[in-house]
């Protein structure tokens, strides 16, 4: 590929898409009171009286070999309140020599350091002393997480946090129990395999979930053994090197965990190509995924594990009771601003109870609480950057163009920032756009079918396969559409459920491997077989 088609491609979308909610979130999908300065969306006011963060930045630098660190061009970039637009603080600009920096702060740690070399335990013991400082300074991280995304604090700080607590403490957990096999053999030798670390981990975080899809890709690295250079996403890069300076404080070794902020062509893409990185993994979008499976087998054909988009089916059957069904569609779709990259936005509802749902649905969206998601009683702040919140209203028209029928929302809210009304889209038939592309925003798309079969045939005519969800009363239905449904997780009367011990990840171009659980382990070793002989063995 062209360097200049690689370029253009991570500068659209690297770790521009991805996905992650938690089993916690569910009620930050119910309709909710509100307070005099909180407006619904259909007010369409603009928004006044934002809060001001309680939160300092204090960690803008690089952090590489344990110290904070300018970028070597002594270049910086802006980060954004997505609130107003405006410019929140100015974070080192990483590139080609910065990501040297960091590859090699990681190549010494992992081979001449004490993190490959210290016993499991002691590995567990840093990251549950990790665990417990996230918990020290989680009202911080909250307030950074929403102020620098622009998602609910309520969701950061009473789902989020949480739960980037929870997943360390299994990541520790599994740090002392990872070990090979002894296999027999056809003669006399004595066989074993021996589950190493893979080395130096190069990780791309999306800008969507940053300290969870911190957690999910540094957790499992870090357990067995790795040592890592994490870019974060640059719409984001605030919590991420928080967070690292914390692990710093629970004993974690120089060079370790390195991370470095900047530009896909600049940082990601040399990254994925660097000849000393002995894996990457990335979530993202399914363009940027691509080309960095081929930067990561054009240099040294590193392993590569992508979480990629989704265009993620909602089937709602005929014997579902209808105000469940919509509340629960309501919020796979919506939740996160509609930024998650399983979300239900593709909304099939059987045609006998297509109507009684098309009207519920558009008032449970005209009762969506839009404003400052620093505010109690706020469902849905505003979109991360311009970029993504021009994407979204290009789509919005295509809908319209498309002769889709607009039940509700269709246009930006206010004047200021990036807030979007939820929308509603009727009518929707498979050849749209808006029922194609994965559109990364409040838009809730619901189409029309008849039958079983005819609903698997459509909801598997796409070229994602990340998840899905099934609302039905029946056992059978649910059991003919778990196994038939061409996705990486089935919801079934439930959405959004994210414990620790699931795996996540796709089939076709959502992505390769899986994250969380025992199966993220996998990606961050490998399998050695020794094989030595026995002499007079008493039994084989």
């Amino acid at each position: 590929m062209a360097a200049r088609r690689i370029s253009s491609l991570l500068t659209r979308s690297l770790s521009a898409s991805s996905s992650v909610s938690t089993c916690l979130l569910s009620s930050l999908g119910k309709s909710s009171g509100t307070t005099a300065s909180v407006r619904r969306f259909s007010n369409a006011a603009a928004l006044e009286d934002l809060v001001v963060p309680p939160v300092q930045i204090s960690y803008t630098q690089h952090l590489i070999d344990g110290k904070f660190v300018d970028a070597a061009s002594g270049k910086t970039f802006p980060t954004y309140d997505p609130r107003t637009g405006e410019v929140i603080a100015h974070v080192a600009e990483g590139d080609a020599e910065d990501i040297d920096r960091a590859v090699a702060a990681a190549r010494k740690a992992f081979d001449e350091g004490p993190w490959p070399k210290m016993t499991p335990y002691e590995r567990s013991r840093i990251l549950l002393r990790f665990a417990d400082l996230v918990e020290k300074h989680s009202e911080e991280l909250a307030a950074l997480e929403t102020w620098n995304n622009g998602k609910p604090h309520e969701q950061s700080a009473k789902s989020e946090l949480p739960m980037l607590v929870r997943l360390f403490h299994y990541y520790a957990g599994w740090a002392d129990k990872i070990h090979g096999l002894t296999v027999p053999a056809d003669g006399p030798h004595h066989i074993q395999t021996l589950h190493e670390p893979i080395g130096v981990a190069g990780q791309i975080i999306p800008w969507n979930f940053p300290l969870l899809m911190f957690a999910w890709k540094v957790g499992p690295a870090l357990a067995c053994g790795n040592t890592i250079v994490l870019k974060t996403a640059e719409q984001t890069p605030l919590t991420a090197l928080y967070v690292a300076k914390l692990f710093h404080e629970a004993g974690l070794p120089p060079g370790v965990l390195n991370v470095v902020s900047g530009y896909g062509p600049t940082a990601g893409a040399p990254l994925a190509s660097h000849m000393n990185v002995d894996k990457v993994a990335f979530t993202g979008s399914t363009d940027t995924g691509k080309v960095v499976l081929e930067l990561a087998a054009r240099s040294n054909l590193k392993p590569v594990t992508l979480e990629l988009g989704g265009k993620s089916p909602f089937i709602v059957c005929e014997d579902a009771d209808v105000d469940k069904a919509v509340e629960l569609a309501h919020f796979a779709l919506f939740f996160n601003q509609g930024q998650c990259c399983c979300a239900g936005s593709r909304t099939y509802v059987h045609e006998r109870v297509y109507d009684e749902f098309i009207e519920k649905a558009k008032a449970r969206a005209q009762r969506r609480v839009v404003g400052d998601p620093f505010k109690k009683g706020v469902e849905q702040g505003p979109q991360i950057d311009t970029e993504q919140f021009k994407k979204v209203l290009r789509y919005i028209r295509a809908g319209k163009d498309s002769k889709a029928t607009l039940e509700c929302g269709g246009d930006r809210l206010g004047t200021k920032g990036y807030f979007i009304q939820p929308t509603v889209f009727s009518n929707v038939t498979d050849d749209m756009l808006i029922a194609q592309d994965e559109i990364f925003g409040p838009v809730q798309s619901i189409l029309k079918f008849k039958d079983v079969d005819e609903v698997i045939q459509r909801a598997n005519t796409t070229r994602y396969g990340l998840a899905a969800g099934v609302f039905t009363k029946s056992i059978d239905t649910a059991n003919t559409l778990t196994r038939a449904l061409r996705v990486g997780t089935v919801w079934v009367n439930c959405f959004d459920v994210f414990d620790a011990a699931i795996p996540f990840g796709g089939y076709k171009m959502s992505g390769i491997g899986r994250e969380k659980g025992i199966y993220s382990l996998h990606n961050y070793l490998q399998v050695k077989a020794v094989v030595t002989p026995l002499k007079n063995p008493a039994w084989l």
